[in-house]
């Protein structure tokens, strides 16, 4: 074993909930080190990596894994990581570096409602936060500050601050779709986004590459690597490669150290005053249960059973077609704006909320293939994709789940990767209240598509549905230690000096990206921290 490392704070997940979380409590005065299981990342290697890539539909492509470090992806299918035991499929996408998943986010940085955080009371389904909104408002508004979203104040939750910069503004299609389909009740508004609309905090503004997703060239799009490398300049000492296999606690509950492999298969021990997980909602869940003892069989923090249950992300649904006048995707971000008026209602008793995205990503490549692989060249296929680019549109619905202890991710007892960690089963399955969402979305998608003119149009399937990759539940938040992982300041039950942070101790997913709420309460967190070591 080499020589043991050790500090005041041990941060296991240099994503951006872990990354910011560090960089605030070392400028507090305490020393930090931070723990990542995969290499750090460079920005002009993983540009270069897209360019030369042909899968340019897979977002981790600039982001290959390492043997220590294996992650999820489409193509094979979840790159034989995940092991599906459905019934239905939970197609996760995620890196595992220094930065984490948002290095190739779509930089969308939605707040919740504040009925989101009482759903259980207001609706009687799924379950309540134990901290209101109020609660969490400001660091909210800390997040934001740090991450320079760009917005504005139509249809968003409520506010102590405006915006940190203003609004982005829609490209010509967008404002088109919203002039027609206002006097539908649609308000197709500017959404909220961690993307520089003018130059803020040392990077430019953004020029409208429209490869947001997978990574900004220029990083007017906020990500973890810009915090990680904050949080580095700040005094955190991150180490990278560092794949954590094992955290350890002594029977009075305290944990005491955490284990990791090198990339050599070397053993380091990390001790600490206080350990703090933010690791994503799948790769967190599943080191949690892989620290078993004689003390803990069924994991650190696992008391109540709960760690890797109530998976949730947004089940998404599709329309594609054309519009009867050109609107000319492609021009800007790849997500600057959403229909976000149909979020919270007494529907939600029975069904599904939804937000609809329009996606603005360039249809050039997408179109080109399926024109020739439909026999079309020379001329005519030009003439019918300059057509079709120009009024192609696609609509994208976010649908809600509800926290279900039976989705979960659970330890292969048979299967490990190359550096013996245990692979990870997961279960998944929709319920009845994300089908009738679906039938909402099919009404609401029809209603626009009627309006736009539109023609060839393809809906997607009910029951198969696209993934957002916005990995929320797996270690709950609640007030009752007998059902949920860690309280509501971030505390887990069992450990007095263990903490999670992110998106997977969130009680609810509502229908907005998780990340701002996972990035506000990592900060909420590391107030908490401090707050325990003064």
């Amino acid at each position: 074993m080499a020589d043991a490392l050790n500090a005041d704070v041990v941060v296991i997940g240099a994503g951006i909930a872990g990354s910011l979380a560090a960089l605030k409590m070392v400028k507090a005065g305490v020393s930090v080190l931070m723990l990542d299981s995969g290499p750090v990342i460079k920005r002009d290697e993983a540009v270069e990596l897209f360019r030369q890539s042909p899968l340019k539909g897979d977002f981790t492509e600039p982001y290959p894994p390492k043997p220590w470090a294996p992650q999820p992806k489409f193509q094979p299918k979840d790159n034989n990581y995940l092991i599906q035991k459905g019934p239905d499929l939970y197609a996760a996408q995620y890196l595992r570096g220094v930065g984490g998943t948002t290095w190739h986010w779509a930089g969308q940085a939605f707040r919740l409602l504040p009925n989101d955080m009482k759903i259980r009371t207001l609706y009687g389904v799924g379950r309540d936060w134990p901290i209101s909104y109020e609660e969490l408002e400001p660091y909210y508004t800390e997040a934001e500050i740090q991450m320079g979203v760009s917005g504005d104040d139509a249809l968003d939750s409520p506010r102590s601050q405006p915006y940190p910069l203003p609004g982005i503004p829609l490209p010509y299609g967008f404002d088109r779709i919203s002039k027609r389909i206002a006097k539908l009740g649609y308000i197709l508004g500017i959404g909220p986004q961690a993307r520089n609309s003018i130059p803020y905090d040392g990077r430019p503004a953004c020029c409208g590459n429209n490869n947001c997703m997978p990574v900004c060239p220029i990083d007017a799009q906020y990500h973890g690597g810009i915090s990680a490398r904050k949080a580095i300049e700040a005094g955190v000492r991150v180490i990278a490669n560092a794949v954590v296999y094992k955290i350890e606690a002594n029977d009075s509950g305290e944990i005491v150290a955490v284990h990791y492999l090198d990339a050599d298969k070397v053993t380091h021990k990390v001790t600490g005053k206080r350990f703090v997980l933010t690791a994503n909602g799948i790769e967190s869940p599943k080191l949690l249960l892989m620290s078993t003892s004689d003390k803990y069989p069924d994991g650190i923090a696992n008391s109540s059973g709960m760690v890797g249950r109530n998976l949730m992300d947004h089940p998404g649904t599709s329309v594609e077609f054309y519009a009867d006048e050109p609107v000319y995707f492609g021009r800007g971000p790849m997500r600057p704006g959403s229909i976000n008026n149909l979020r919270d209602g007494d529907f939600r008793r029975d069904r599904s909320a939804l937000r609809i995205d329009v996606a603005n990503t360039s249809p050039v490549r997408y179109l080109t293939e399926r024109l020739v692989r439909q026999g079309y060249y020379g001329k005519a296929l030009n003439d019918k994709l300059t057509y079709q680019s120009e009024r192609f549109i696609q609509l994208k619905c976010l649908l809600e789940m509800l926290p279900e202890p039976e989705n979960r991710v659970v330890l292969s007892k048979t299967e490990k990767d190359e550096w013996g960690i245990p692979r990870l089963e997961v279960h998944y399955k929709f319920p009845d209240y994300v089908h009738h969402g679906y039938d909402q979305s099919m009404l609401d998608f029809q209603k626009i598509v009627k309006e736009m003119g539109g023609t060839e149009v393809v809906y997607s399937k009910r029951g198969v549905y696209d993934n957002n990759q916005h990995i929320t539940g797996t270690m709950i938040m609640g007030s009752d230690p007998k059902d949920s992982v860690v309280d509501g300041n971030c505390r887990t039950h069992d450990h007095p000096n263990l903490f999670i942070a992110g998106t997977g101790i969130m009680p609810s997913a509502s229908t907005v990206n998780s990340t701002l709420s996972g990035t506000a309460l990592a900060l909420r967190m590391a107030d908490a921290v401090l707050k325990s070591l003064a």
